[in-house]
């Protein structure tokens, strides 16, 4: 898949949210690239055959004071790795659309172990 199709992947999960929460990503900067760098490997500490469709660098809602001056947060979304794994354009959709809301999960200040308890994995 191109680049601009997998962007609007992207686009398109971002604008299914409802826009109570669209305001709350109002300081966050969603991008994509390839594969995840040596350097977000290891803040991950993910193991060389472990995949990763995306990531959350910042610091959560849940976590900042109205005296929190931070720069933007940012979600990573990992085309290869997503395209890799997900070949049909229906599952490449659904996952794109899953990844994107776990990330926003964690802007939102759930954990990975929370997302667990809720049924998200």
């Amino acid at each position: 898949m191109d680049s601009a199709a997998f962007e609007q992947l992207v686009v398109d999960a971002l604008e299914s949210l409802p826009a109570p929460f669209q305001a709350y990503l109002a300081n966050v900067d969603v991008i994509i690239e390839q594969r995840p760098s040596r350097e977000q490997r290891r803040a991950l500490d993910l193991r060389p055959w472990q995949s990763v469709y995306g990531m959350y660098e910042g610091v959560p809602l849940t976590e900042r004071s109205v005296d929190t001056l931070a720069p933007p947060d940012t979600i990573i979304i990992f085309q290869s790795p997503l395209e890799r794994d997900f070949r049909s354009p229906a599952t490449l959709r659904d996952e794109v659309r899953r990844t994107v809301l776990h990330e926003i999960a964690h802007v939102f200040g759930i954990s990975d172990e929370r997302l667990r308890e809720l049924g998200a994995y």
